[in-house]
């Protein structure tokens, strides 16, 4: 099925079960113990065996020696597996850097060996018994020192220029010309990095913790250079992945690696400060934003350049992707420019791009309200756009920000909020408010299901798409009901594994509208299948509590199978609607801080996210991804950093002890609303993603309202009180 032309009336409009707080259909599992997460499944075919991964010491350099004789001795190890005596292997197209590193090193904690025992305490052991020794390499491990060197890039993040900025800017009667950074930021998401490996043959098996199981399964295939139809990959449980577990990652080729070397199973879980240095990361941003505008408040010039680092053969976090289109302005500049940094790679962190842009931007545009004497949300407002600023003959599907901001200060009584800093004081706080719109572009995947019907009625779907915590299952749960006029309960769904039709995966806040509208098309398919097996006329039947109707007839659905059970497998493909309007969504955040006085502690004490985000597939479990992400954005702002050592290379903070993420504790009561509205121009849905654009815009609302409090704007961040405690006002 291919989406071509704009969605009409079809079933998922009944919203019957679409558009309902449901409880998650997994629930049950999770809360009992029962959803087996990567490391914990049994159904393998020996007694598995642990393995330990051995990281590299330095950042850059070779291995100058690698000394496992006296490790080989040790009680219970069955191998170990290095670039010394592993097999030749291949190299991914997603990953930037060898996942086996050696003789090499190309960044700290690089996987170098993997060592395999009857326990994990043996394996472990063992592997600190390996002696390495190093050929240390001058290394690159300082943005700010690298920038002058940094590249352009080519391709779809290439320089954009429309109108005359320069001109525009220098003429501009009221200029902004700031300089903002954000650091280097990790997943930290609770499940580590675990996979159990094994070999039938030539075959490779894995249960493994990844949100795109197509992703993986190829590249597994391409790394171990072998055809894809030998790999079978299966994640059906994930424990938060924020993009870290999008790729192939080395506890997956490690255990592959180690099951091999010693013919059993093996298992692997990444020890938590390996995970920070070895796999992928946020990179660091240092964001330079002008704007020009005019004495009543209208942009006329928007300019934001951004550098951030990878290791050689990376890409760049594409900060200024929402500045092109999020607010109006005749004359605009981006341009996006790539150092080379030897530190562990940099890739894909929840919103990548977006959040980190709106982190500067935001606060940019927070700082020309105030040159202007403007509320910050009449100057949004005024500078909103409804086409594509870039091609103002491209307008958008839907782009209701206005009402977002609007509804939102309505809401969040923003009338109370002082325009002067630092004026509102309760006790010993200071108290502020800040504001900061969401953007988050919306993108489709190709996406497929298979849909079974048996004999007794019910209904089972089968994807390989993945719930990371999410919801996946119950809204394609939803999904299905709707599309058969079922009960929830007489549906059954299948997900994370390579076996079944390839879905969109999770990832990019693409998964949930992408892979519902694949189960929309194998259910489409199905109706018609049913339709037919009960001699009915499938452009006339409704379905509906779990009978087919037809005029003035009407039959059990179960009955369509009588005869066998009725399969049905679609892929739901995308045409060019997507070019023809910009399809995007929107929303605002506002927040409320309190700061002491005495020790400039910040806490937050309220916060609203407005969300325009198309059709709401589930309330409650969006609710759940916006509020999460909404979380996230608190950490960005205050807490969340990766400390490099600038001498070695790496990130010094890599456990959950030293890289502090927010708790219960430092989060208040939060309230999401989601504007009532269906985009038919995005998919059969009618809905887009939402999960990110939580995110998107909350770090600056939360640095805005601080400034609102203190009057010390913190253009660095994490804003922690180091940054603006000498310069609070004198208590009174």
């Amino acid at each position: 099925m291919k989406f071509e032309t704009p969605a009409g009336t079809n079933p998922i409009d009944a919203m019957k079960v679409i558009g309902q707080a449901v409880d998650r259909v997994d629930g049950k599992l999770k809360t009992t113990g029962q959803a087996p997460y990567a490391y914990e499944h049994s159904e393998i075919p020996a007694k598995p065996a642990f393995g330990y991964v051995i990281g590299a010491g330095i950042a850059k350099g070779r291995i100058a020696s690698f000394n496992a004789e006296e490790a080989r001795r040790m009680p219970g190890v069955l191998a170990i597996v290095s670039a010394k005596n592993a097999q030749p292997l291949g190299k991914g197209s997603m990953n930037t850097a060898k996942l086996l590193g050696g003789p090499n090193v190309d960044h700290y904690h690089q996987a170098l060996a993997v060592v395999v025992a009857e326990s994990f305490e043996q394996a472990r052991s063992a592997a600190n018994a390996v002696r390495i020794t190093y050929d240390r390499a001058q290394g690159r491990f300082d943005l700010v020192a690298q920038k002058p060197g940094a590249q352009p890039l080519t391709g779809n993040d290439a320089d954009t220029h429309t109108g005359d900025f320069e001109g525009a800017f220098a003429s501009a009667p009221v200029q902004v010309d700031q300089t903002y950074t954000t650091p280097d930021q990790n997943h930290a998401m609770m499940e580590p990095f675990a996979t159990i490996a094994w070999w039938e043959g030539d075959a490779l098996s894995v249960w493994t913790s990844n949100q795109m199981i197509a992703w993986n399964k190829r590249e597994l295939a391409k790394t171990f250079q072998m055809p894809p139809d030998k790999v079978h990959v299966r994640s059906p449980f994930i424990g938060g992945g924020f993009g870290g577990k999008l790729f192939l990652r080395a506890d997956a080729v490690m255990a592959a690696l180690g099951a091999k070397a010693c013919g059993r199973p093996v298992k692997i879980a990444m020890p938590r400060p390996l995970m920070l240095n070895n796999a992928t990361h946020r990179p660091a941003t240092i964001q330079r934003i002008r704007l020009g505008s005019t004495r009543d408040g209208k942009l006329t010039a928007i300019g934001h350049e951004s550098w951030s680092g990878d290791l050689p053969g990376g890409g760049p976090e594409t900060a200024t992707q929402q500045t092109r289109l999020l607010y109006a302005a005749a004359n605009r500049l981006t341009a996006l420019r790539l150092a080379e940094l030897d530190l562990p790679e940099a890739n894909a962190m929840r919103a990548p791009g977006e959040a980190p842009g709106l982190m500067a931007l935001e606060i940019a545009i927070d700082e020309m309200a105030e040159k202007l004497a403007m509320d910050p949300v009449k100057f949004r407002v005024l500078n909103d756009t409804q086409v594509d600023p870039e091609h103002p003959q491209r307008p958008f599907s839907q782009r209701n920000l206005v009402r977002c901001l609007e509804d939102g200060a309505a809401r969040f009584g923003w009338s109370r909020r002082s325009a002067r800093p630092a004026q509102m004081r309760e006790g010993r706080w200071l108290i502020g408010m800040g504001v900061a719109a969401g953007f988050r572009n919306n993108i489709n995947m190709t996406s497929a299901a298979r849909v079974r019907l048996a004999g007794d009625g019910t209904v089972t779907v089968e994807t390989d798409m993945t719930d990371i915590g999410t919801g996946s299952y119950t809204i394609i749960a939803q999904t299905a009901a709707e599309m058969m006029g079922l009960p929830l309960e007489k549906v059954r769904v299948k997900l994370g594994d390579s076996s079944f039709p390839v879905s969109a995966g999770s990832g990019g806040q693409w998964g949930a509208n992408s892979s519902t509208s694949g189960v929309y098309a194998a259910c489409a398919k199905l109706r018609d299948l049913a339709a037919q097996s009960l001699g009915m006329d499938p452009a006339s039947v409704q379905f509906a509590d779990g009978e087919v109707r037809a005029g003035n007839r009407s039959a059990p659905l179960a009955d369509a199978a009588k005869s066998g059970e009725l399969v049905a497998e679609e892929t739901m493909q995308w045409g060019d609607l997507g070019r023809k309007f910009q399809q995007s969504t929107f929303g605002a955040h506002f927040v409320e801080v309190a700061v002491d006085f005495y020790t400039g502690e910040t806490r937050v004490r309220r916060m609203l996210a407005v969300c325009a985000a198309g059709r709401i597939l589930n309330p409650k479990t969006a609710r759940s991804q916006v509020i999460g992400a909404m979380t996230m954005g608190v950490g960005g702002a205050l807490m969340e950093e990766l400390a490099v050592d600038k001498r070695f290379g790496f990130f010094v903070n890599h456990d959950l002890a030293g890289y502090e993420v927010p708790v219960h504790a430092d989060i208040p009561h939060q309230d999401v609303v989601f504007l009532d509205e269906e985009d038919d121009k995005v998919s059969p849905m009618k809905a887009k993603g939402v999960g990110e654009l939580g995110l998107c815009g909350v770090g600056a609302a939360v640095a805005n309202a601080v400034y609102n409090a203190t009057g010390v704007r913190v253009r660095d961040y994490p804003i922690t009180l180091d940054k603006y405690l000498a310069d609070l006002p004198e208590p009174v």
